[in-house]
């Protein structure tokens, strides 16, 4: 959710709505700062704006709540019964986040969450969450159970003389402590002599240490970075014209799968689902729900997929995937935000990624930055100020572009950040009056809790606030906060066109079938300042990845000295025609003349078509032209098809691919050739609407190599293998999981016995 909760909207456009005439012509035409003095005084302690704002808050729940902890570790029991033992790990990760930080039943938590890991045979995690049982307080009498479990843990492991020495440790114990003799006691017992014999069975036979997997084989990719522009290959160089603003070009000839640049995020804010289980309706019922969202599954601040998660010290919200990412997370920024996290869910991502910008540059670089802005004699903005002057040098050209620094570069830092457009002028009124009020709230909220310091780095006292903050009045900001906030209204309305959502491709279904059916799912949303270089094209030449909170781009087609770095930001012209794709692109302030635009609006149909209503030829792929019989636009193809034969064949492979599905999600082994051909004609329409070499393309033919290496169709999964390689090469480079996996395939079919290979 980008944009605040729809009934703080409203809310904002009743409040715009009452303001006398005057009052809404000078915030519409005021600068930023101004804008937000103005706003002070709408959003005053008591007034209905803030009441309603409090309101809304309290359906976001975000805090502790033991209640709710025992509910999900009861439910966690329930499930580790039924052998459900990831859904019980998740449970009791729910559980250990909600339990108030000190209490020992958070050790019940974690001892019940080793067990779940243990069985599903994360041992490393399961010894972590046994050291965590011990930390905070696990029962003495319980205690020799969970110890036991370590020493499989360190067994399984091949640690053997660690798990001789967790053994000693556990008869020690049992000795010391003189348990009474009873059942549970003589299981105790018997499970400890089994473990004793296991250890020395290993002890005598040690396991062969297991080769180093994966790394020594991957490919290392040729990078050179730009002296330039940080992250970025020296392929590229930065340019400026009035016409295009800043973009990348190719300063040398780009060959498909070339890595072009590598950035790690500036900052990156995890994206919370539609109707997640914390943003609940007004009712004074407790309602919780065993619901698993992003907000579970990823770390709150590398992203990194957990399943074992460290929940945050203050709120049940923020979840990490180890101490030192929740440790980090609270010096930077988390411990800022911690309290607001019920206000950061109800104003959306786009207020909060704006906060914690701010946070992660500190008020002294904000600050340089928002006085520089209004030093600046000429407009930010002005093109002509910008452009290349006759005789001027390049290196003077470059230091004129937004956001290089005085030596001409570029990098991923806040000036950039800080320079990206806000389009404030082109904004609706509407629009910039809600950002407006919403960055108001954050700061009323960051007062009232008594964060202001933290948020000014304590560098407060340096410009004279300290004690005096307390006593501006109470519709008003203190100079520092001010500076902050407009720091933060830019960035809100940067967002709009320079966000960048961080996807990964997310598993349907358990994930535990012999086919990985998966799905690009928006993770978190992102300021990437080198990414945000990069100008649209409906038919981009260039691929995203992401991997955690760092993006990589590809080229995905050759690319010439001297021409432009395209990127996607959304519309492309295998998904919907050229209206649809100039509709969708407004929000960005320009209109689409790409090529494939140009061409389109240029071609004498120019009527607006559904992508689910248009074709491809089925000869050359070109688009088709027409009512009733539809004609090639390739003058050089002129083939002529009825639209009903073409409507009956698209009905015909949508079977094919609803029935491809059901056979998938059958595990029977007699079923992978049915359902490998009826995968083989849905694939049909993924290359008719995406394009031969398509990132759609590569993962539909991963999911048909992985259904024929399951039926050991040797020949067509080796050559299933190359083609699905050839692309994801391509738009995820070597290192992925995917080319991994399809690696691993092959190499396993190749070293089938070669009676099978003749046979196959």
């Amino acid at each position: 959710m980008a944009l605040p909760v729809e009934e703080w909207r409203r809310c904002a456009a009743r409040c715009r709505a009452a303001l006398g005439p005057a009052l809404r012509e000078r915030l519409e035409a005021a600068p930023l700062g101004e804008a937000l003095r103005l706003g002070c005084g709408l959003l005053r302690p008591g007034a209905e704006e803030a009441a309603a704002l409090q309101r809304l808050c309290r359906r976001a729940r975000t805090g502790k709540e033991p209640a709710a902890a025992r509910w999900y570790r009861e439910e966690g029991n329930r499930r580790f019964g039924r052998c459900c033992y990831r859904d019980a790990a998740l449970l009791y990760s729910q559980a250990a986040s909600h339990e108030l930080p000190g209490s020992p039943e958070v050790s019940l938590c974690f001892a019940n969450r080793s067990a779940a890991l243990f069985h599903l045979g994360h041992f490393e995690a399961c010894l972590e969450d046994i050291a965590r049982a011990q930390s905070h307080g696990y029962p003495d009498r319980l205690l020799p159970k969970v110890l036991l479990r370590k020493v499989e843990c360190l067994l399984c492991l091949g640690r053997v003389q660690d798990a001789a020495d967790a053994l000693a440790a556990v008869e020690n114990k049992i000795a010391v402590d003189g348990i009474v003799t009873g059942p549970a006691h003589q299981t105790l017992l018997k499970k400890l002599n089994q473990l004793k014999l296991k250890a020395c069975e290993r002890e005598s036979c040690p396991e062969p240490a297991g080769e180093a997997c994966g790394d020594t084989q991957r490919e290392t990719e040729i990078w050179e970075e730009n002296d330039s522009i940080s992250g970025a290959s020296s392929s590229l160089s930065l340019k400026f014209s009035t016409e295009k603003g800043r973009h990348l070009v190719a300063s040398q000839d780009i060959l498909p799968g070339q890595s072009l640049v590598k950035e790690e995020a500036f900052v990156s804010v995890l994206c919370p689902e539609e109707g997640e289980s914390h943003l609940l309706q007004d009712s004074g019922e407790m309602v919780w729900d065993t619901r698993v969202t992003n907000a579970d599954l990823y770390c709150h601040r590398c992203l990194k997929q957990l399943l074992a998660c460290v929940p945050c010290r203050g709120c049940s919200y923020a979840k990490y995937c180890s101490q030192s990412c929740a440790d980090t997370a609270w010096e930077q920024y988390h411990r800022t935000e911690c309290s607001l996290g019920a206000l950061l869910l109800t104003l959306g991502v786009f207020c909060h990624v704006a906060l914690r910008t701010v946070l992660l540059a500190g008020f002294s670089e904000v600050s340089r930055q928002v006085e520089q802005s209004h030093d600046d004699d000429e407009d930010l903005h002005n093109a002509e100020a910008r452009c290349k002057h006759p005789g001027e040098d390049t290196r003077t050209a470059t230091r004129r572009i937004p956001g290089c620094n005085a030596d001409g570069q570029y990098q991923s830092s806040y000036r950039a950040v800080f320079n990206l457009l806000p389009h404030a002028e082109k904004h609706s009124p509407e629009h910039k009056f809600l950002c407006m009020l919403s960055v108001v709230a954050i700061c009323r909220k960051l007062q009232e809790a008594g964060l202001e310091a933290a948020v000014l780095n304590r560098e407060s006292s340096e410009k004279g606030s300290g004690p005096k903050a307390c006593e501006k009045p109470s519709d008003e900001l203190s100079p520092e906060l001010q500076i902050m906030a407009e720091a933060m209204l830019r960035h809100v309305l940067q967002l709009q066109c320079n966000a960048q959502a961080i996807t990964v491709m997310q598993e349907l279904g358990s994930g535990d079938g012999a086919v990985v059916n998966k799905k690009p799912v928006r993770l978190a949303t992102a300021f990437f300042p080198v990414l945000s270089l990069l100008n649209h094209s409906c038919s981009p030449n260039i691929s995203v990845s992401f991997s955690g909170t760092a993006a990589t781009v590809r080229a995905s087609q050759p690319i010439s000295s001297g021409q432009e770095i395209f990127h996607c930001y959304g519309p492309h012209r295998c998904r919907m025609r050229v209206a649809e794709r100039q509709q969708l692109l407004s929000q960005y302030f320009f209109e689409c003349r790409c090529q494939a635009c140009l061409e389109e609006l240029e071609s004498d149909n120019k009527s607006v078509v559904s992508v689910k209503n248009s074709f491809c030829c089925p000869s050359c792929q070109a688009s088709m032209q027409g009512e009733d019989v539809l004609c090639c636009s390739n003058e050089a193809c002129a083939r002529s098809v009825s639209r009903e034969s073409l409507s009956r064949r698209l009905r015909d492979l949508r079977r094919q691919i609803k029935k491809a599905l059901e056979l998938l999600r059958d595990s029977k082994a007699g079923k992978w050739q049915e359902a490998a051909r009826h995968l083989e004609r849905s694939i049909q329409i993924v290359e008719t609407h995406h394009g031969p070499s398509s990132v759609e393309m590569g993962h539909e033919l991963f999911k048909l190599a992985q259904i024929l290496f399951n039926g050991f169709a040797v020949s067509e999964a080796l050559s299933t293998i190359q083609r699905a390689e050839k692309i994801l090469m391509v738009h995820c480079g070597p290192q992925s999981m995917q080319i991994q996996e399809l690696r691993e395939m092959k190499t396993c079919l190749l070293e089938l016995p070669r009676s099978i290979l003749q046979r196959t």
